[in-house]
Order: C-alpha cells, then sequence, then structure tokens
C-alpha cells in the first residue's frame, strides 16, 4: 500500500476518534475536579461567583487532561493505522 492510502485511512478515524477523546476528556476532569476541588461542577470563565485562581486552575487542568487524552488517541490511532496498512499517517 502506498503511504498515501495510510494518511487518507487515517483521516476519517482521526476526526471521529478525536470527537471521542473530547468526550472522554470532559468525563474525566468532571471526575477530577470532584475528587481535588470537593466541588460538583467545574467553573465557567463568566461565573460572577468564582475567584480568577479557581477559575484558571479549572481551565488549566481541563486543557492539561484534553491534552493528554488527545494525544493518547492520536498516537493509537496511527499505531493502529500503521498495523493495518503497513504505514505511518503523517
Amino acid at each position: 500500500m502506498s503511504k498515501g492510502i495510510g494518511r487518507a485511512a487515517y483521516k476519517p478515524v482521526g476526526v471521529l476518534m478525536g470527537l471521542a477523546a473530547g468526550t472522554v476528556a470532559g468525563v474525566i476532569f468532571r471526575q477530577v475536579w470532584k475528587l481535588t476541588a470537593g466541588d460538583g461542577d467545574a467553573p465557567s470563565a463568566t461565573d460572577e461567583e468564582r475567584r480568577w485562581g479557581e477559575i484558571l486552575a479549572a481551565a488549566a487542568l481541563q486543557g492539561a487532561i484534553f491534552a493528554v487524552v488527545r494525544a493518547a488517541v492520536d498516537r493509537g490511532g496511527a499505531v493502529g493505522v500503521r498495523r493495518l496498512t503497513g504505514h505511518w499517517p503523517d
């Protein structure tokens, strides 16, 4: 198989896996927030009752979790495509 086929095979899979990664990261973030903050809901940026530090900490934690989950999913998808096609997607 050509390298282009591996790349083409990864595109639709990558999109679906990206959506799934976002969902999984959201679930993980909500659970981690409950454990660390002892609070049910993470603050939104426009939550008037929350302090800056709490809002920024929640955003940083959410971003870190999303990045790790997304990297793990992307890497796993690329490995899967290589196993199926013999080529690493670019």
